[in-house]
């Protein structure tokens, strides 16, 4: 009796879970866009279900509800793995080769689009011989080996996916962060270094006129000769060379 309590509760959930991607493809996703493939609808709606009962079961674990978890958790990874390799490549490839020029009948839109489907599945399961998913405890159309695919491509499309942003998006929305530079601003700066650019030149000045006054002093010692005059020529240039480094020290 339990076993049919446990798949009540799951299969009742899974059909809200439906109607809920339902409204929510047809109220958010494309609102004000009219869809005539209903096959569409219902991939995504039949996808968003599975997943979420990927979430609730992984709830139920927790929590450890339901004792029959383990079928549940077979039955909704069948489910969605069907829907991943079988169903939804097979639809676009579908859609792709019914959009050619050239392809004007069903039936050979039908032809191409099951050889492109085994060319898919072909290149998906030789995707694995690289790595070590084979192992003869598992059969080859087991839950481990799709898994296991599954999961090499997943996680590498979500590198490449992840590394596309964190490059793309600081350099897409660093706009919202920096400052806007007016006309006043750049005037502000300019004004602000014709001052700079006038004090260097006065000081600049000041430093010229202090050598000028420290040669022509040294000259008339020099002229005056003799031993107090010495002294006096060797006290004035102390006095003008501390004069000079205080002047630079200011500069």
């Amino acid at each position: 009796m339990s076993f049919f309590l446990d798949s009540f509760v799951m299969f009742s959930t899974q059909i809200l879970f439906f109607l809920g991607g339902w409204v929510f493809f047809m109220k958010q996703l494309f609102k004000n866009y009219e869809v005539h493939h209903v096959v569409v609808l219902l991939a995504f709606s039949i996808t968003f279900a599975l997943s979420c009962t990927m979430f609730e079961l992984i709830i139920f674990e927790i929590l450890g509800i339901l004792s029959h978890r383990y079928f549940h958790w077979r039955l909704d990874l069948y489910a969605i793995l069907f829907t991943l390799i079988v169903i939804l490549p097979f639809y676009i490839a579908y859609f792709t080769v019914s959009n050619l020029r050239f392809v004007e009948k069903k039936r050979v839109a039908l032809v191409l689009t099951i050889a492109a489907w085994s060319i898919f599945i072909y290149f998906f399961w030789k995707l694995g011989d690289p790595f070590p998913i084979l192992s003869p405890k598992h059969g080859i159309l087991s839950i481990e080996q799709v898994i296991s695919r599954v999961g090499v491509i997943g996680v590498t499309i979500i590198a490449l996916l992840s590394g596309f942003g964190a490059v793309s998006c600081p350099y897409t929305y660093m706009s919202y962060f920096m400052r806007l530079v007016t006309d006043n601003d750049i005037q502000t700066h300019e004004r602000k270094l014709m001052q700079v650019m006038d004090m260097i030149l006065t000081k600049k000045k000041r430093i010229a006129l202090a050598q000028r006054d420290q040669l022509q002093r040294g000259t008339t010692t020099r002229s005056n000769g003799g031993f107090w005059g010495m002294i006096k020529g060797v006290a004035s240039s102390g006095s003008n060379a501390s004069i000079l480094t205080r002047k630079k020290k200011e500069f």
